[in-house]
């Protein structure tokens, strides 16, 4: 049963995609440009959005923590064409943590992002939502369950999926969709920190494409590549006195 609209046909559609300027956001935005999709494309830096080199996409820096920033940039793309038909909120940021260099200012910094950016965008972007369309986030899987490193950077995932699925259970009475993506490993300038192996590791043009297989489908969670993320997803439903020894067995953790 499909939960949410499936959208196949990308022709004209207006895309919003918060967080379009480097690894999946930009990955998405050349699969969305070779569609015929009608971009709005968002990320701090002007010059970076630039550098994509698609010329039909409307350019709209803003700040994704920010909600005036957010207004701003919705009121123009709604003078210009009209609100938005989809939104991707793919703005985050990652650094590696544990106990042992835990602080609160880069926890902070990372939250602010990774979810209540997201939350501010749906505080903005709810008036505007439409039966058909909707909204989706770029979660993780590092939001299923604890993982080693993710010390700061898990908990906002983990807030980001429940957020999705509480505001699911609002939204699709309505017939507005609300798409939860958690991705395994891609390769990006953020996981370049990482100094582990990186298990099924993905080009950002590989997630792109998983990305518009899963909004096709109609499911709520689109997760990939699924021999990684089903792992992760069984290791989830186990009871803590098994969970967590086998994660540290796993990960060295």
């Amino acid at each position: 049963m499909a939960l949410n609209p499936k959208i196949t046909d990308w022709q004209g559609r207006r895309v919003w995609l918060v967080g379009a300027s480097a690894g999946i956001g930009a990955a998405l935005a050349q699969a969305l440009a070779a569609r015929g999709a009608r971009l709005v494309l968002s990320a701090r830096s002007a010059d970076k959005l630039a550098e994509l080199g698609l010329p039909g996409a409307l350019l709209l820096p803003c700040d994704a923590t920010d909600s005036t920033s957010l207004g701003e940039a919705l009121a123009a793309q709604v003078g210009h064409w009209g609100g938005p038909d989809l939104v991707i909120y793919l703005a985050g940021d990652y650094v590696p943590m544990s106990a042992d260099d835990f602080s609160i200012a880069v926890a902070e910094r990372l939250f602010a992002v990774n979810f209540l950016g997201a939350a501010k965008m749906t505080g903005v972007v709810l008036p505007a939502l439409r039966a058909g369309g909707g909204i989706a986030f770029v979660a993780s899987v590092a939001g299923y369950r604890g993982l080693p490193k993710a010390l700061a950077y898990g908990p906002g995932k983990a807030a980001l999926i429940h957020f999705a699925e509480c505001l699911h259970l609002d939204l699709a009475p309505r017939g507005i969709g609300v798409w939860v993506i958690n991705p395994g490993f891609v390769a990006t300038r953020l996981t370049a920190r990482n100094d582990f192996a990186m298990p099924a590791l993905m080009t950002a043009e590989a997630a792109a494409s998983a990305t518009l297989d899963g909004l096709a489908s109609g499911r709520f969670e689109i997760h990939y590549p699924k021999r990684f993320t089903r792992v992760l997803k069984f290791l989830s439903l186990l009871p803590d006195s098994w969970y967590f020894p086998l994660v540290r067995r796993f990960t060295g953790g």
